[in-house]
């Protein structure tokens, strides 16, 4: 694979400031002007893509209410997993309002498509990428349906064991995708940072040859920041203008204040970051000479020894390293010397 993939004319790698990614998710809350407002505070926070979730309840799960479509616990205690879909999906009329809002604003958008029919409507939508969210990393025959459209694909990898991974990168493979990435991700909602491992980032990025990044569940930046040093290369998280706001995924997204600081942050450690590089910073040039140096701390006259009471090390850098130091001492003075004199060894004997 490439050490770099391009989505939408954006160059994504090590080599590039991190991805930002605005998972708009649920947190529409049913209402089509919410979308385009959190796709504006994206916009203006300076996150480089909006994405989607493309599902209908009838196309992810069945509505049926015995024990195995029950959720107990979490967020979504006591509901049937097809009501908790059905208000919380984007209906597929409100895609291409989506899609000309983010053409409008000037940024990216793309989706998670749950089945062969959500990647035919986004399809003629002409989506520049597709991400496969990590509850459909299992799902190999999707993977690889969504491989033959040729496009970028994001595989995330919540729950999903070592040669699970390996199976999903081998299927987008060899179903024809040319650029992937894979997000490390802990599907709990939202997740606690000593869940998340930041370490497998680097690992997973050696070990199936792949960009990486992270799709962060934890509800502030510093993991997401964090990541950015290990090799993320992009960073997922769910958006919305209120925390407080009641919808399904509203609690463990970011406000747009928080995104703006993400984006900032991100590339700030990722400029941090750099490269090996041991030689003088250009920040740094104009203290050298405040380093420490071998000065004469008393007046020395011609001929008497050199002692450590009448030469230190001190501030500032103008005489020999204070490595000569034991070069120095016991030897005599060729010439008078001053109090304050930066010691050469041309004052030696």
């Amino acid at each position: 694979m490439s050490d770099f993939i391009t989505i939408d004319g954006r160059k994504i790698g090590r080599n590039y400031s991190p991805y930002i990614i605005a998972e708009l998710s649920a947190n529409h809350n049913g209402d089509i002007n919410r979308a385009f407002q959190i796709m504006e505070a994206a916009k203006a926070a300076g996150a480089d893509a909006i994405k989607l979730q493309t599902y209908r309840a009838d196309t992810i799960t069945i509505d049926c209410d015995t024990e195995d479509f029950q959720i107990h616990g979490g967020l979504w205690d006591g509901q049937t997993l097809y009501n908790l879909y059905k208000g919380a999906q984007m209906p597929w009329e409100w895609h291409k309002p989506l899609f000309d809002k983010a053409k409008e604003l000037g940024i990216t958008i793309f989706s998670s498509p749950f089945d062969f029919t959500a990647v035919d409507l986004l399809e003629e939508l002409n989506a520049p990428a597709y991400k496969i969210a990590s509850f459909e990393a299992i799902d190999l025959p999707l993977i690889k349906y969504v491989a033959k459209t040729g496009k970028p694909m994001i595989i995330s990898t919540g729950m999903a064991d070592e040669q699970e991974i390996a199976e999903a990168v081998n299927a987008a493979k060899e179903g024809g995708c040319k650029e992937l990435v894979v997000l490390h991700c802990v599907s709990g909602y939202p997740a606690p940072a000593e869940d998340y491992n930041l370490a497998t980032i680097s690992d997973m990025a050696k070990r199936f040859n792949v960009i990486t990044g992270l799709s962060d569940h934890t509800i502030d930046n510093t993991t997401a920041i964090a990541s950015v040093v290990l090799g993320a290369c992009v960073i997922e998280k769910h958006v919305t203008l209120d925390r407080n706001g009641g919808g399904p995924d509203d609690s463990f997204s970011l406000e747009p204040n928080e995104l703006n600081a993400l984006c900032r942050d991100a590339k700030v450690a990722w400029t941090a970051l750099g490269q090996v590089n041991y030689a003088k910073k250009e920040s740094e040039k104009g203290n050298v000479k405040f380093r420490r140096s071998l000065y004469v701390v008393s007046d020395i006259k011609k001929g008497e020894k050199f002692t450590p009471e009448n030469v230190r090390s001190i501030r500032p850098g103008n005489g020999l390293a204070p490595k000569y130091y034991d070069d120095i001492i016991g030897k005599t003075a060729r010439e008078d010397i001053k109090f304050g004199t930066p010691m050469s060894f041309g004052l030696v004997e």
